[in-house]
């Protein structure tokens, strides 16, 4: 009888065990949707500035960018191998054979030019509106952050096809990496793992994008969270405490929706109607290291970066120039320590004609690395460098000044 009855203990100490696990497993997930409700509603009843124009709605077209080449990216990791001798004929075979592999990598790519021109246009728009003034120095810093890791993932990414252009890209890459003084010559090798791009290069390069898409995805929640914590920008010059606030939801999300559907009108035309804005006939040819391609220049993302590196005769300091065109930024909140004040319309038009010259500058630099900086592009393109750093080391701290004064 106690043999029994300890028998039938076990089995209801067995079967109370299962039940327990699940009661406990419903609480948790009854506690993760309270958790997510909360934030959700916390998030909607976010205060932003009343005033918020159209230009703020960048952010929102880059999320969706953003979602959208993680889920495509992803898809095409699963039938790609890094290896020289097979990477071209997977990427053919993906486009021909997978089902929708086509339309997969068409929204790659036309994705990477659509995310990086949003971003130009965002990091305008935080320059002229002076959104990286206190207290939101944290702001601009992530997000410089963020083109930079965009910019090195876009990069790896455009060597991953091994056609003739990622073949060729790969290697100025690493004799551009190859003329620091000292420790070029280990990171050139570190870069293409040998003498040359090959298997090894393409390992690294899919290891980088694939890793620094995460990266990216942790950072845009630190960018995000940031401005949730500082506050969003505005383009009113008016004290913050002055100003008139409405919740994100529902009248900022309606406006992002929209604009996000106004760009996905424009993301399918391009990549159905105007494909060759967006891909290099050379790069649907087998990379082939026994003959270098007439014009070798990268994406057009790339190209104002790849001008500065040309006009400049020496090799180290032609990446110094086109690397601190990018570092530039993140002095940015140290260069101009003024303070969002109304201005006069002159003042005002002095502040668009220099952001105005600072994009032709950056304009003129890609075309003088589309032509090689050849001619007359060699003059053109250094004297956009000059105009370039010109608005961040001169403009910049003269507007303070000069702010001060009038103050």
């Amino acid at each position: 009888m106690h043999l029994i009855s300890g028998v039938r203990g076990e089995k209801g100490k067995m079967a109370a065990t299962p039940a327990r696990h699940t009661e406990q497993a419903e609480k948790e997930a009854h506690s993760f949707l309270q958790q997510a409700r909360a934030y959700t509603g916390h998030y909607g009843r976010l205060p932003l500035p009343a005033d918020l124009n159209w230009w703020w709605t960048i952010g929102a077209m880059l999320v969706a960018v953003l979602v959208l080449m993680l889920l495509s990216g992803l898809t095409l990791t699963l039938a790609y191998t890094p290896d020289a001798s097979l990477a071209f004929g997977l990427v053919e075979t993906i486009e021909r054979r997978m089902p929708s592999g086509w339309l997969l990598r068409a929204m790659h790519m036309t994705g990477a030019s659509f995310f990086m021109a949003a971003l130009y246009v965002h990091l305008l728009r935080g320059l002229y509106y002076r959104t990286y003034l206190p207290p939101r120095r944290g702001v601009w810093l992530s997000g410089c952050g963020l083109l930079v890791l965009v910019m090195v993932t876009a990069f790896a990414g455009y060597v991953l096809p091994w056609g003739q252009m990622s073949y060729w890209g790969a290697d100025v890459a690493a004799k551009a990496v190859g003329a620091v003084p000292f420790v070029g010559h280990g990171l050139e090798q570190v870069f293409l793992g040998g003498e040359s791009p090959g298997t090894p290069t393409l390992h690294r390069m899919l290891t980088l994008h694939f890793l620094l898409a995460f990266v990216i995805i942790g950072l845009v929640l630190v960018h995000v969270a940031v401005v949730h914590v500082k506050g969003s920008s505005s383009p009113s010059v008016q004290p913050e405490t002055r100003r008139k606030y409405l919740p994100f939801y529902p009248y900022f999300t309606t406006r992002d929706i929209l604009a996000v559907l106004v760009m996905a009108l424009g993301f399918v035309a391009v990549m159905c109607f105007w494909p060759g804005l967006i891909t290099e006939p050379a790069n649907y040819r087998p990379a082939n290291p026994l003959h270098t391609p007439a014009d070798i220049e990268p994406e057009w993302y790339f190209l104002p970066f790849y001008g500065m590196l040309q006009v400049v005769p020496s090799k180290f300091w032609g990446l110094l120039v086109s690397g601190g065109a990018v570092a530039v930024l993140f002095a940015v909140p140290w260069l101009d320590k003024g303070m969002r004040t109304a201005n006069s319309g002159l003042a005002q038009l002095a502040d668009a004609g220099a952001l105005l010259a600072c994009l032709g500058a950056a304009i003129t630099a890609a075309a003088a690395g589309v032509h090689h900086a050849q001619g007359g592009w060699l003059l053109a393109g250094q004297a956009a460098c000059l105009v370039y750093y010109l608005y961040f080391l001169v403009f910049l701290p003269l507007r303070t000044r000069f702010e001060g004064k009038g103050a």
